[in-house]
């Protein structure tokens, strides 16, 4: 094996993920091959959606809603999600602020994961300026992480909802750049992961020029499958945030 060759993400130290995502579709794009494989290892999944998708459509808002946040639950089911909650957050115009990180530290608390999953809070990605609500979610989401932990950040959860504190053990953001793990998705999981955005067929009927998902998302997980030395993968950036912090090389010397 190449020394080059990303890790796999240590699957063995968890049991439970929380993916927290601005729309739905948003974990169709690739990464719910890897959730369809942790399902069918019985680590179990749940989805946190802060919108109900409803501006991504030409449909009238509530219209679109209805439609987009169905179609969710169907992909879900192609990679064994049976735990989604959908918020009703503004969708294009989605905000960073106390409000957020609240809706995603209560789900934290009840859902009580090993690892949360986030979006990038990149203004600049490597396909692209990235969109605003992408990067709302993703910055909320990383301090949503500390404040669950936190018995006196949104105590009216603790005191009056009967939630308790809870300290995730790691952080996932996309590894479009650097990344530090890979899952992989050979197989099954890939085949499920595409199935998984075929169910938004209504919204990608609506997206002009649209690529079939078998077209592309397998092309991409094979590109990612290099890094692993693998056929197909998921890369993710991994943050182990209960692991010692490392000191600098200096900080060590005599």
């Amino acid at each position: 094996m190449s020394a080059m060759t990303l890790p796999a993400l240590p699957e063995e130290s968890f049991r439970r993920v929380l993916c927290v995502v601005a729309h739905p579709d948003d974990m169709e794009y690739g990464t719910s091959a890897a959730v369809a494989r942790w399902t069918a290892r019985g680590i179990e999944v749940g989805y946190l959606l802060l919108t109900r998708g409803e501006a991504g459509m030409p449909n009238p808002p509530e219209e679109t809603a209805r439609l987009r946040v169905a179609e969710q639950r169907a992909a879900c089911a192609v990679v064994g999600v049976g735990h989604l909650t959908v918020l009703e957050h503004p969708d294009g115009v989605l905000v960073y602020g106390l409000d957020l990180r609240r809706d995603i530290c209560r789900e934290i608390r009840r859902f009580q994961p090993d690892v949360v999953y986030g979006g990038s809070f990149e203004v600049e990605t490597p396909y692209g300026f990235d969109q605003a609500d992408h990067r709302a979610a993703g910055l909320a989401t990383l301090d949503a992480i500390r404040d669950a932990g936190n018995r006196w950040v949104f105590p009216e959860q603790i005191d009056d909802e009967g939630l308790e504190p809870h300290s995730v053990r790691w952080y996932l953001t996309p590894g479009m750049t650097d990344a530090t793990h890979g899952v992989d998705v050979t197989g099954e999981p890939l085949r499920r992961g595409v199935a998984s955005l075929e169910a938004h067929a209504a919204y990608l009927a609506a997206l002009p020029d649209h690529p079939a998902p078998a077209d592309f998302i397998p092309r991409f997980a094979a590109m990612s499958g290099k890094a692993m030395g693998v056929e197909h993968a998921v890369l993710f950036r991994a943050h182990d945030l209960q692991a010692p912090p490392e000191l600098p090389a200096e900080a060590t010397q005599d």
